[in-house]
């Protein structure tokens, strides 16, 4: 029997005023690198496909490092291996303080963006399977079309310039945290080579030297923590194990409980160090991966190649049509069979577009292809596979995001409104209908009273 509605929770709801200042913070610095990461793949792209293409493979293809530590990489695994490590570094910090202090510690507010997120991850991948097993294709991209990259989906969002509501903004930052958490897991698992024991004992041994310093000891200074940062991440690579592994285990090790808890104002270590690090994450790691990672062949021949080979149609499918269906199935079905309901400022559309704006898997997608094919020409057309669905979900997000502008537009005032200008939004703040009277209308209406 479904719970009436006054017992139920609410799906997309508002977040709490704390939740939305650590919100807005992280996704201002996501948009900006949303942005550049846009601008790092078109470059990419069109490098890659002009007379300088040459050029491209010769730098992406360049070999430097010091041979003796086994750190002889050419450029394009210094992106992957190492550059991209911060962005895992910033996505362990995000998955230990959602987990802990944040809306995944709850479980009534964990289930929405965990079932979400679980369906969508796993529909793109039987999309794939379902794919190449009809066709007789590679069943080691299985994992390619299951990431959502919160940073592009943010860059599309500033282009078109759609004003989400928070809550919809949480939902999906929460999803791609979700989603890095399973992509963090299945790199691990699935694309962990031969393993160098020694190498693998040395880099725990670093990272309990790190936990010790940080928790016990309450050493300060970054001085200490990037050497250290550096050694580990050097042993983790040796070890066979995925060296950006290296970086989410050090995230998660970070304090995110605030200094003084009775000071609402009060910061943790770990949101200091994401505030310092994000940007670095954001604006360079990440586009510098795309860079050297995107840049693939979309002449005429090489696009109808992608859609004839059963690996590509699959992560295209995987992502196009696999991560909606996974999303907003989740979705409802977490409505249908939970205390939960959709949030009454929203209504299913409003779902439908936040599914489809999931099917942008970008950064761990092309990672997980450089990963999971042997063939260079395979992981070449799967990487077109990860542009192109991507590219498809993003232009369908736009369509139906657009169609409800007006409503996020509303819902953005609301949110952000500050009639006596006191730099803190009114709907933080008591009711007062002398100095807010617009909100407190708002809250009169939703009393009922008029």
């Amino acid at each position: 029997m479904t719970p009436p509605d006054s017992e139920r929770a609410s799906l997309f709801a508002r977040p709490s005023a704390r939740e939305r200042r650590l919100l807005t913070d992280a996704l201002r610095t996501e948009t900006v690198g949303g942005t550049v990461l846009l601008a790092a793949a078109v470059v990419a792209l069109v490098w890659a496909n002009t007379p300088l293409a040459h050029l491209y493979e010769t730098v992406r293809a360049f070999h430097f490092g010091v041979p003796a530590l086994g750190l002889d990489l050419s450029v394009e695994h210094w992106a992957s291996d190492g550059v991209l490590t911060v962005f895992f570094f910033v996505a362990g910090i995000e998955l230990k303080r959602e987990l802990t202090v944040g809306e995944l510690r709850r479980p009534a507010a964990a289930v929405l963006p965990v079932v979400a997120a679980v369906c969508g991850m796993a529909v793109p991948a039987l999309c794939y399977v379902a794919v190449n097993a009809a066709r007789g294709g590679d069943m080691g991209g299985w994992a390619v079309p299951m990431a959502t990259d919160i940073a592009f989906a943010l860059g599309v969002l500033a282009v078109i310039g759609t004003n989400l509501p928070s809550g919809i903004r949480a939902f999906l930052l929460t999803l791609a945290i979700v989603d890095d958490l399973g992509a963090i897991l299945v790199i691990a698992v699935f694309y962990t080579s031969t393993l160098n024991w020694a190498a693998l004992a040395g880099a725990v041994a670093g990272l309990v030297l790190f936990r010790v310093l940080h928790v016990n000891l309450r050493v300060r200074g970054w001085y200490v923590y990037v050497p250290l940062g550096v050694v580990i991440w050097a042993l983790a690579y040796n070890s066979g194990v995925h060296a950006t592994i290296a970086g989410v285990a050090m995230g998660l090790l970070l304090r995110v409980a605030p200094d003084d808890p009775a000071d609402p104002d009060s910061t943790s270590p770990a949101e200091r160090v994401e505030h310092r690090v994000r940007p670095l994450s954001a604006g360079f790691a990440v586009p510098v991966f795309a860079l050297f990672a995107a840049g693939v062949s979309v002449s005429g021949p090489a696009l109808a190649e992608t859609f004839r080979q059963p690996e590509s149609l699959g992560v295209m499918l995987g992502l196009f049509a696999g991560k909606f269906v996974g999303v907003f199935a989740g979705t409802w079905l977490t409505a249908r069979f939970t205390r939960a309901r959709l949030s009454s400022d929203l209504a299913w559309a409003d779902v439908a577009g936040v599914a489809m704006l999931a099917g942008i898997g970008f950064t761990v997608s092309l990672l997980v292809s450089e990963l999971a094919f042997t063939d260079g020409s395979v992981t070449e057309h799967t990487k077109a596979a990860v542009l192109v669905g991507s590219l498809l979900s993003a232009l369908v997000a736009c369509v139906l995001l657009k169609l409800r502008d007006a409503k996020y537009r509303a819902l953005w005032e609301e949110e952000t409104r500050d009639e006596d200008q006191d730099s803190i939004p009114d709907l933080d703040q008591e009711e007062d209908p002398v100095r807010r009277p617009t909100e407190a209308e708002r809250r009169r209406r939703e009393r009922g009273e008029g």
